[in-house]
């Protein structure tokens, strides 16, 4: 796993405002769509990416079939999608996306070239992460056992 500062990590998410989700899934109990539900609740706007569901809706957004059809303001892109895929989306997203700053690949995503060319262009890169528990961490979310468990205790008290 690739080490990046605390600092460095919520620098980045203390500046995100607008997050396209590439490969999120409409299915609730899949972690790309708990992932996108979260940033959501947290006030990011995610802009949703999938082919398959190009046109539908997940979490009050329209699906886009790829980065080329998201806005411009997209300043961050999370990808949900194996390795071999990053190259080519990391260059639909440095063509497309005029306001990009962050190029997040998920938990088990790495691809040191492409992480390499997007530094070229002045993009930070976080490989093998997952922003919403990078999230939880740094802004003291996490409690005993991973997850805030306020919610769960308050029910049994």
């Amino acid at each position: 796993m690739t080490e990046y500062s605390d600092s460095f990590l919520k620098q980045i998410l203390n500046r995100t405002r607008v997050i396209a989700i590439v490969g999120v899934s409409p299915n609730p109990v899949r972690p790309s769509y708990f992932v996108a539900r979260y940033l959501k609740l947290k006030g990011f706007r995610i802009i949703p990416v999938n082919p398959g569901h190009a046109g539908s809706e997940i979490l009050g957004e329209t699906v886009r079939a790829s980065l080329s059809e998201c806005p411009p303001d997209v300043d961050m892109v999370d990808i949900f999608r194996r390795s071999e895929h990053v190259p080519a989306l990391v260059d639909e997203a440095l063509e497309h996306l005029p306001g990009l700053r962050t190029i997040w690949l998920q938990i088990g995503v790495t691809h040191a070239e492409s992480a390499r060319r997007a530094g070229d262009h002045g993009i930070d890169t976080v490989q093998d992460r997952c922003p919403k528990m990078e999230y939880q961490r740094l802004f003291g979310e996490l409690r005993r056992g991973g997850v805030n468990t306020g919610i769960i205790s308050s029910r049994l008290s």
